[in-house]
């Protein structure tokens, strides 16, 4: 498949990596923290038939520039309409998955909707944390999210053990391969580990509530959770995005494992949508 790799400059010194295949009404799909473009080769091979299909690389992820500045959702956000404008995108279905959400929501915070067609959001509470975690959707209790920071991200070998124990433990459910596990740990590799840092904290610590709110109330909305927290992700979103659709499917990674039925849910939402 041509993937039409190429680079494009959000601000001097720094250019992001996107792919832009195929042709039709645009989606874009926005990767997770500190993942590339390559966890949606399925997505792309799929849609690109019937759409045309966007895929980048964040600032400090992939074959993005590494970069010690703007390593945050808020610049992030500003990123996104920088390509969107660079490849004269309008209307487009913006698709996050993990943190990649944040940096839709922060879209819509700086931009608004009016540029966008549809979202679809893959498995991301609009706010990681919460006092009151028995109720709310969240990332995880407090404390783990701090030892996962101090404990693991201080250092390369903590930065494999963390996502080795998450995508075994959270992304995937079937066992994987041990060249799969390595492949996914690659991943997140290609993102130095004290970048990796700044991005799990200020992931952690944002608060996207009103942009989850305001965007479910403007355009057509998917939320796609994962099953081992869908009965208090679905009870969470009915009441502040009452307006969305909620689906359930897989682990954190389902897109991956689950491509053809993820897929298939994608494709009924954008067709309803047209």
């Amino acid at each position: 498949m041509k993937t039409n790799g190429a680079y494009i400059e959000v601000e001097p010194g720094v250019e992001l990596f996107v792919q832009d295949i195929g042709t039709g009404d645009p989606i874009v799909l926005i990767s997770g923290f500190t993942f590339t473009t390559e966890v949606f080769s399925e997505q792309v091979r799929h849609f690109s038939k019937t759409h045309r299909t966007i895929v980048m690389d964040p600032r400090s992820h992939g074959r993005s520039t590494i970069t010690v500045q703007g390593n945050d959702y808020v610049t992030h956000g500003t990123d996104l309409q920088k390509v969107l404008k660079a490849l004269k995108i309008k209307n487009a279905t913006l698709i996050g998955w993990s943190f990649g959400c944040l940096t839709v929501w922060d879209y819509i915070r700086q931009f608004g909707t009016d540029d966008i067609r549809s979202l679809v959001l893959i498995d991301m509470p609009p706010k990681s944390l919460s006092l009151q975690q028995d109720r709310d959707w969240v990332e995880g209790p407090l404390d783990d999210m701090a030892a996962a920071y101090t404990n693991y991200l201080r250092h390369p070998q903590g930065q494999r053990e963390f996502i080795s124990a998450y995508a075994t433990g959270v992304m995937v459910q079937r066992e994987l391969k041990e060249e799969e596990l390595a492949w996914i740990v690659e991943q997140s590799l290609k993102t130095p580990y004290y970048i990796a840092a700044n991005l799990f904290s200020s992931g952690l610590f944002s608060d996207y509530r009103e942009e989850a709110a305001k965007g479910s109330e403007s355009i057509p909305t998917m939320f796609i959770v994962a099953e081992h927290w869908a009965a208090t992700a679905a009870a969470y979103l009915s009441k502040l995005t009452p307006n969305a659709t909620v689906k359930t499917l897989g682990g954190h990674l389902m897109f991956w494992e689950h491509s053809d039925k993820f897929n298939e849910i994608v494709e009924g939402f954008l067709q309803g949508n047209k």
